[in-house]
């Protein structure tokens, strides 16, 4: 629906110079019934036909003030003069400003001076920037002036820049104030003349834009005859050249892109063009040749989540990471994740310390195959790489150890009181000591404190006893129309996992939730794998319904997600165990990650708090993993680049595609692709990248799909799993045969003369 009024005079004043070597020539009034501001134009462009029905593009809310759409226009010098006369030009015409069909504008408020989502159809109708009557260069033209005059708009805000991002905060500007137009005609015309593609100048958007029109000018084009002409212009002019060139130039803005992705992430290996970036945890201090297996396959980055582990684990890892990478050679960085107020499950009891060895058997239960069982002491190390057990034991016994041999036969009972033999089949050295492969042809539920004894006629029997066996994780399986009650820590008993009312128990550490949620609010569990309603809450409960399970159930265990997106739940910003692990992190890691960043105080907080450990340097990677913290991202950006740390942005994926809807990641990860590029912003890409084949050793075709999307960014995260090398050597191969492949290597089969 079209509606509301909006008096526009225009005016020329040629009399002092603006910003970027422009001369103001001119202003604009616009009246409301409650507001007047003036607005500076450019006066040589009323000469081309079509101009002035262009450049009035005005959004006025149903309470009159300017927004969205609010343009200061600015114009070249084309003599280089301080000064130049003119006449004075008055248009009083009225502007058609759009709203939807409730009667409400579609623009933000003042305070918001642009929007990264379009507000949706039927804006501008009228005056849109595409009008079909119009010349190709006099809607060019346009689009560059509103690029200027957002810039001017905005000039208070990116004087507060740091020097270092000075010029990408102003190409973050120009490339919202394109975003903010409907230009998908002028698109359309320009690429029907092989000229221009308006979706890939992110970059470089006023140099782009200034070569473009000094083209057309110089090559005119009558977009209703669709003929060229070449004449001479006023694309002439010494300001559009300066626009191709010095600062904003396209080669000095790609260079400050790549430039930002190493202060970052660090430099990047010969013949690739992406980092590959590790999450890792206590396995790679149980295994003393896996930092350098991954820094061998490919790694640049390693990764650590702060919501797991300790600083006495944390330490451990840094140390292998730096050890490994000195030894070989291979630069590697450390990214830190602070925990951030996420909302997860409480701690289950664990369960009984036992562990389950099966051999494989075929479909009438017969064993083909035994249980491959590694024994070794504790600390002796992990098997070596190219082996692969069902199952590791630890020996207390130096006795038994030190007298076993190749076909020696070791025998135990399990927790079942049944007697089960491992016969011994090879002998490794490892880090420390030596370590032993056996088979194990029976089922066997060994728990820690199983006695082993060697069995031999010729010696005597040798004891030693099995120690730190894991307890096995506890989880809650959910299926559909189950209920769940999820009770602050500590009004949760840890050994009882049903209610009084037979609904499954769990806790959440996070007690805000509680006094924030409401019933028929949607709740999601695990990234999105359990889906449930509330039901009813308390100050100390809430009751879920579960609504999407697994055909067989969902098993929900610890410290697993927990997401409400209708909710309006007040986070902290960074909470106290933050502040507490920022600490270590700012002594020892290259990189902090900042996890469900939603607004612009979170970014004020984390700034101070650098202050105060003086880590201006620290890099900075800001998780968009919530609806919010994507709608503002350009908020976000502008306010991360006041400061001088190397700056960066991470998709995590997991907690996004619930927040936001599974159906919309496509486009939501592609626009913060496109906003981070404006910006010069280096991208993290993460997220299930590649799970099959770090779980399993095997990808899916959608994930080979998923790593082509993610060499658009600076870097891809995997996650661990057992084949978590492999991966990587993988995903190494493709980034290196993606940089060093020529297009010649694939080309279509070409058609003879005999095929038709």
């Amino acid at each position: 629906m079209l509606g509301g009024l909006a008096s526009v005079a225009i005016f020329t004043n040629q009399s002092a110079l603006s910003n970027n070597g422009f001369q103001v020539a001119s202003f604009l009034v616009v009246r409301s019934s409650n507001l007047s501001r003036k607005y500076s134009i450019p006066q040589p462009f009323f000469k081309i036909p079509g101009f002035r029905e262009h450049i009035a593009q005005f959004v006025a809310s149903n309470n009159g003030n300017l927004a969205g759409k609010n343009i200061v226009f600015a114009i070249p010098n084309e003599k280089d003069d301080a000064e130049k006369e003119g006449s004075d030009y008055y248009i009083d015409y009225p502007v058609i400003v759009g709203q939807k069909e409730d009667g409400s504008s579609c623009a933000p408020e003042m305070g918001t001076t642009f929007s990264l989502l379009p507000c949706g159809e039927g804006i501008l109708r009228s005056y849109e920037i595409n009008g079909k009557e119009d010349g190709l260069l006099a809607k060019l033209m346009a689009v560059h002036l509103h690029v200027l005059a957002m810039e001017q708009w905005n000039a208070s805000k990116l004087k507060m820049s740091h020097k270092n991002y000075l010029v990408s905060a102003t190409n973050l500007i120009h490339y919202l104030a394109l975003k903010s137009l409907n230009i998908e005609q002028l698109k359309e015309e320009l690429s029907s003349i092989c000229f221009l593609n308006l979706d890939t100048i992110n970059q470089h958007v006023l140099a782009s834009l200034s070569a473009g029109i000094r083209l057309l000018d110089n090559v005119k084009y009558d977009s209703s005859s669709h003929t060229i002409s070449y004449s001479e212009g006023i694309s002439s002019t010494k300001s559009l050249d300066k626009q191709m060139k010095g600062e904003f130039s396209i080669n000095t803005l790609r260079r400050r892109a790549s430039h930002t992705a190493d202060l970052l992430l660090g430099r990047l290996p010969e013949k690739r063009n992406t980092h590959i970036m590790v999450t890792v945890g206590e396995e790679a201090i149980e295994s003393e040749t896996l930092m350098k297996d991954l820094l061998n396959a490919g790694t640049t980055i390693v990764r650590i989540n702060c919501a797991h582990g300790s600083p006495e684990i944390w330490s451990e890892i840094i140390r292998r990471v730096k050890r490994s990478s000195q030894i070989l050679e291979k630069p590697c960085r450390i990214l830190m994740d602070l925990a951030g107020p996420k909302l997860r499950t409480g701690k289950l009891q664990a369960g009984p310390c036992v562990l389950k060895i099966s051999p494989k058997k075929n479909a009438y239960g017969q064993v083909i195959y035994p249980a491959l069982v590694w024994l070794s002491s504790p600390g002796a190390g992990s098997p070596p790489a190219h082996v692969s057990p069902d199952a590791v034991l630890h020996v207390d016994g130096e006795e038994l150890l030190s007298k076993l041999e190749v076909d020696d036969v070791v025998t135990l009972l399990d927790a079942r009181g049944k007697q089960r033999t491992l016969k011994i089949i090879s002998r490794y050295p490892i880090f420390s000591g030596v370590g032993y492969m056996a088979e194990c042809s029976k089922a066997a539920y060994v728990k820690s404190g199983a006695k082993l004894f060697i069995k031999d006629k010729r010696r005597k029997l040798s004891a030693g006893h099995v120690v730190n066996i894991p307890p096995l994780k506890q989880f809650i399986k959910l299926r559909v129309d189950d209920l769940l009650s999820i009770s602050r820590d500590g009004q949760n008993e840890e050994n009882n996992l049903t209610s009084s009312t037979g609904a499954h128990r769990i806790a959440c550490s996070s007690e805000y939730v509680f006094d924030s949620v409401k019933p028929g609010e949607p709740i999601a569990f695990d990234d999105g794998k359990i889906w449930g309603i509330i039901k009813a809450t308390s100050a100390s409960e809430i009751l879920v319904s579960i609504t999407h399970a697994g055909p067989r159930g969902s098993k929900l265990g610890s410290e697993k997600s927990i997401n409400i997106p209708r909710s309006n739940i007040r986070y902290e910003g960074l909470t106290s165990k933050d502040l507490i692990d920022l600490d270590f992190v700012a002594n020892h890691a290259d990189m902090v990650g900042v996890s469900f960043v939603r607004d612009v105080r979170d970014i004020l907080l984390l700034c101070q708090e650098l202050e105060k450990r003086q880590r201006r340097d620290l890099g900075i990677s800001l998780k968009i993993e919530t609806k919010e913290g994507f709608e503002k991202l350009p908020l976000l950006l502008l306010e991360a680049m006041k400061m001088p740390n190397p700056l960066g942005i991470m998709i995590a994926r997991g907690d996004l595609a619930v927040e936001c809807g599974w159906e919309n990641m496509a486009y939501i990860q592609k626009e913060i692709i496109s906003v981070c590029t404006a910006a010069h912003v280096p991208v993290i890409w993460a997220t299930q990248v590649l799970e099959s084949l770090v779980r399993s050793g095997v990808p899916t075709r959608a994930e080979l799909t998923d790593v082509a999307e993610g060499m658009r960014t600076s870097c891809i995260m995997l996650n661990k799993g057992k084949c978590i090398v492999e991966a990587v050597s993988f995903l190494h191969r493709i980034l290196s045969n993606h940089s060093t492949k020529s297009d010649a290597e694939f080309k279509p089969l070409a058609l003879s003369s005999h095929d038709f």
